[in-house]
């Protein structure tokens, strides 16, 4: 069973190193960009509420990546946003404006990680959010993903840590719930209903000085 799970981290790596984070666009699949979120929500479409979850920031820790977060959910990009890709025993991405993973923010950041010559102590477990990225170490912007399990330790020192769910882990799993299809990843990620970032705020520090940003997450 320990092998097994060696080779499954192996090919799941692989995978998201070659082209998930990157984002292949899959036409068979339906999407739901920042637009169509809002004029859905206009027009009075129904939606189901999942709950939120909230964000500890480490800007001790990953400054840069912290700070660019940070300045994305204070202006509302992250509003109307999807999670259109999640793996069983894996991760949840979101973030991306067109909603296939293609996308991102207008500006892009130094990756804070070991091979791109930053130290950055913070590993990968449940819980973890990262930044995604391409092959391009220096191309992450607005894409994140949160860690399912404690064997996602395989991307450590490869991807930009820079938080943690502190808070309503029990909503993120909930997207594990919703029916999905075989994304570009060769992988079941596609979710058929979009899981939709209604409102993306920050939040109260922690008693430690932390940022903390609040995500409330709907169906539809």
């Amino acid at each position: 069973m320990h092998i097994l799970k060696k080779v499954i981290a192996a090919v799941a790596a692989a995978a998201f190193a070659a082209s998930a984070i990157t984002g292949c666009h899959d036409k068979n699949m339906p999407e739901r960009t920042k637009k169509e979120f809002d004029k859905a929500t206009a027009s009075g479409e129904s939606v189901t509420q999942l709950g939120s979850f909230t964000i500890t920031l480490y800007p001790d820790d990953a400054p840069i990546t912290c700070e660019n977060f940070e300045k994305l959910v204070k202006e509302g990009f992250y509003d109307g946003l999807t999670f259109h890709r999640v793996v069983d025993d894996f991760m949840a991405q979101g973030g991306d404006p067109n909603g296939d993973g293609t996308g991102g923010a207008e500006e892009t950041i130094k990756g804070e990680f070991s091979s791109n010559g930053v130290e950055n102590p913070l590993k990968h477990k449940r819980g973890t959010v990262s930044m995604a990225r391409s092959q391009d170490p220096d191309s992450a912007s607005s894409q994140f993903f949160i860690c399912y399990t404690d064997d996602c330790s395989f991307l450590d020192g490869d991807y930009a840590a820079f938080g943690e769910v502190t808070e309503g882990m029990e909503t993120v799993d909930k997207f594990l719930s919703v029916d999905r299809v075989t994304g570009s990843d060769n992988a079941v990620s596609k979710p058929l209903t979009p899981i939709t970032i209604s409102k993306a705020q920050m939040i109260d520090d922690d008693s430690e000085g932390n940022p903390r940003a609040q995500f409330d997450i709907t169906l539809g």
